[in-house]
């Protein structure tokens, strides 16, 4: 793992959302679909969440629970951020062995079978992982993945 700041982070985790392929196949092996989808999610409904938070004590005139309402809105707030560091995270953990073994294999039946990737990594890492499954999914047929789904 490398010393990098938060917001590079959070940055990476984008990335990694948009590099990971959300199969079903994937699902049971990796928590990544279940975090870029709960990521995606708090995206789109925590911001409102945190307006409405904040609006409901004013239009109740309730200024007593605005300090109180604005630590929820906050933590509303920091949820997406939290998934996002979170993946740009892991998007630079190195594999553990037997899953590089695994990125291994399923690089070497990409390039036999004729698709192009980058050369293979000696210590390769999930972003790594993340695009080798992506060209398999698109590249290889169904018969070819039995072996490893």
């Amino acid at each position: 793992m490398s010393n990098k700041t938060m917001w590079t982070s959070l940055r990476d985790g984008q990335k990694y959302m948009d590099e990971w392929p959300l199969r079903k196949e994937l699902a049971p092996m990796f928590p990544e679909n279940r975090i870029i989808k709960a990521t995606r999610f708090a995206v789109r409904v925590m911001p409102p969440v945190a307006v409405i938070c904040i609006l409901m004590q004013m239009v109740f005139n309730n200024h007593s629970g605005l300090p109180q309402a604005m630590i929820v809105a906050l933590f509303a707030l920091s949820l997406p951020l939290q998934g996002l560091w979170w993946l740009g995270r892991r998007r630079d953990t190195q594999l553990p062995p037997a899953l590089a073994g695994w990125y291994r294999d399923l690089h070497e039946k990409i390039t036999s079978e004729g698709g192009a990737l980058q050369p293979i990594k000696s210590r390769p890492r999930y972003k790594e992982l993340a695009v080798t499954l992506n060209r398999a999914f698109k590249q290889l047929d169904k018969g070819s993945l039995d072996r490893w789904f």
